[in-house]
Order: C-alpha cells, then structure tokens, then sequence
C-alpha cells in the first residue's frame, strides 16, 4: 500500500470513531430526563419603563 492510501484509510477511521462517539454522546446527554424549574423559583425582576420626550423648540408667546 501507498502511504497516502494508509494516511487515508487512518483518517477514515478515527473520523468514524470520533463520529460514533459523538452520536452516542449526544444520545446519553438527551437520554437524561430534564424537567423544567418551577416558575416559582424564577425572580423577576421589576419592569422599567422609559419615555423620553425632546423638545427641540420651545414656542415663545
């Protein structure tokens, strides 16, 4: 065999099992059963409501 086809066929290989693992990664991870938090456990924070008025010109009388 040539060495590029031995470099390809290595490569090939550790793509696969690097792809592999990642698929069964990923299957564990979502396999977890993730609950959401309780709303009651949130703070909220307090809305702030900004209006902003500009007067460019003020009219003399």
């Amino acid at each position: 065999m040539d060495r590029s086809k031995l470099v390809a066929i290595i490569t090939g290989v550790i793509s696969i099992v690097l792809a592999i693992a990642y698929l069964i990664l990923v299957q564990l991870l979502d396999y977890r059963d993730m609950k959401p938090a309780p709303i009651s456990q949130f703070d909220q924070a307090p809305a702030i409501i900004s209006n902003c008025w500009q007067i460019d010109k003020i009219a003399k009388v």
